[in-house]
């Protein structure tokens, strides 16, 4: 019997070319290596566009935005205007890839099939898996679609599937930020909702070990968007019917829930094309084949080593691109501003006991606000975002406040330059009076703020920070941390 075995070269234990795509998709979704060093979130130029697959937008490495919390982001706003530029990269990336993304370039499709290797017995598929796969479809509807719309009929930002779901967002977002000792003092922000969320994560990986991508089977939202162009999709697996004898081998071998070979369910892997007997299915792009079945002999073109020199070219690039002074990534250094030129004994910074920086900034409906011009009151500086469902709550309590001290609080509310959506169309629905500032000057940069929203700051009557952190506030703490300083 050992006389029957192959002999394993080392070419059998090098990575499948599907693999190695799987992994450069991953470094270039996470290009940015030194926010996992200094613990913060991207945020250059390219943060506005979507990247393809699964990838929270708030991982420190991540170079681009979630498309699917996109879309959840879009439809909260969609009352003061329409989500099309998120609708239409979904379309563009639906018809041109589909579900191939999910088998190709989706960093946590990659997460899980890697945990499917841990050695276990396995669950295959059945009719069970089938009928759960549908779980997905109910998800994009209640989740990603009708909680956003509710809630911004409302007006308050509120991306259903990131908040209590996703886990993608869990481990690489809130675990990758706050794994990292920078943001230690952060851990005070952790509430019952990422327990849940923490909760969710380990059921998940756990489930990807015994099932192949699980998360991706039954409970991801994206790919019941992309799989909606399973019929129409240009690049994917295809089945040429005069060669196709009916035999199911493709069914049976491919892991996912499929019912035949590049329907709603098939991430386009790959599997089928090297199982079948009469080389009738190919992963194609349109007309031309991308990967046929091998035949005896085969031997790689030149144009493959070519077109892997390419891909490592472009994830070099993009690697010394996002991680050097030209990716277009502000910093506290270059943005901060100029010091306020009272009391020199007290040292500029945004630690509690120093004198916060003075900035000036322009307000949405014209106008300035200037920091110096609130000396001799308490300045109550508030960093939000109108994509920020905790930010948006608290706002009612700084405008109580500032009317509640008119003559002892000054208050201004500085809008985050990360995402800037329309804020003018979503403050008109209010009646606020105190002033809202964009951050084009860098203040929360200069207040040692983070892309962890909200945060307050208080300044007293000569502009020494009394307070200063990340975290929801009630117009109780406010009041607390106002009193003392105006002498009530």
């Amino acid at each position: 019997m050992d006389d029957l075995k192959t002999k394993k070269t080392i070419r059998d234990y090098l990575p499948t070319r599907r693999r190695l795509i799987q992994l450069y998709a991953a470094l270039l979704h996470n290009a940015n290596v030194k926010g996992y060093i200094s613990g913060q979130i991207f945020t250059g130029n390219t943060k506005y566009l979507c990247v393809p697959g699964l990838n929270c937008y708030s991982c420190p490495g991540a170079v681009g935005a979630c498309p699917l919390g996109a879309l959840q982001n879009a439809l909260a706003s969609s009352g003061s205007r329409a989500p099309s530029y998120v609708l239409g990269i979904l379309l563009l990336l639906g018809l041109t890839l589909g579900r191939t993304i999910c088998g190709y370039l989706c960093p946590f499709g990659l997460i899980q099939e890697l945990l499917h290797k841990i050695p276990t017995p396995k669950l295959k598929k059945n009719r069970v898996t089938h009928a759960l796969s549908y779980l997905k479809y109910v998800i994009l509807a209640v989740f990603v679609i009708a909680i956003p719309l509710w809630y911004a009929a409302r007006h308050v930002p509120m991306p259903g599937f990131c908040k209590y779901i996703c886990p993608a967002g869990t481990f690489e977002g809130a675990i990758g930020l706050l794994a990292n000792p920078a943001n230690e003092d952060k851990l005070s922000m952790l509430d019952i909702l990422f327990t849940r969320k923490f909760i969710i994560l380990a059921v998940v990986f756990a489930a990807c070990v015994f099932i192949y991508r699980a998360f991706c089977r039954f409970l991801c939202p994206l790919g019941a968007i992309y799989g909606l162009f399973a019929r129409v999709n240009l690049v994917g697996v295809k089945v040429q019917q005069d060669k196709c004898t009916r035999c199911g081998l493709c069914v049976g071998t491919c892991k996912m829930d499929i019912r035949r070979v590049g329907d709603h369910e098939c991430i386009h892997c790959g599997a089928c094309v090297d199982v079948c007997p009469t080389g009738a299915i190919a992963l194609r792009a349109g007309k031309r084949p991308l990967r046929e079945k091998k035949k005896p002999g085969d031997k790689p073109g030149a144009g493959r080593y070519i077109a892997w020199a390419l891909a490592l070219a472009v994830l070099l690039g993009a690697l010394v691109y996002f991680n050097g002074p030209w990716s277009g990534e502000e910093t506290a250094s270059e943005s901060a501003p100029t010091a306020a030129p009272v009391d020199e004994s007290i040292p500029v910074g945004p630690e509690v006991g120093q004198r916060g920086p003075v900035f000036t900034a322009p307000i949405y409906g014209g106008g300035t606000f200037d920091l110096a011009d609130t000396r001799g009151k308490v300045t109550v500086i508030n960093f939000w975002a109108t994509w920020c469902t905790p930010c948006v709550n608290e706002l009612p309590h700084f405008e109580k406040l500032a009317q509640t001290y008119p003559d002892d609080v000054a208050v201004i509310a500085v809008h985050s330059d990360l995402v800037t959506d329309d804020v003018d169309g979503y403050l008109a629905n209010f009646d606020y009076t105190i002033p809202f500032a964009l951050d084009d000057s860098g203040v929360v940069a200069a207040y040692g703020g983070s892309t962890m929203l909200p945060q307050t700051i208080v300044l007293d009557r000569g502009g020494v920070v009394a307070y200063n952190k990340v975290g929801s506030v009630t117009y109780e703490v406010l009041e607390d941390l106002v009193k003392p300083l105006i002498g009530e």
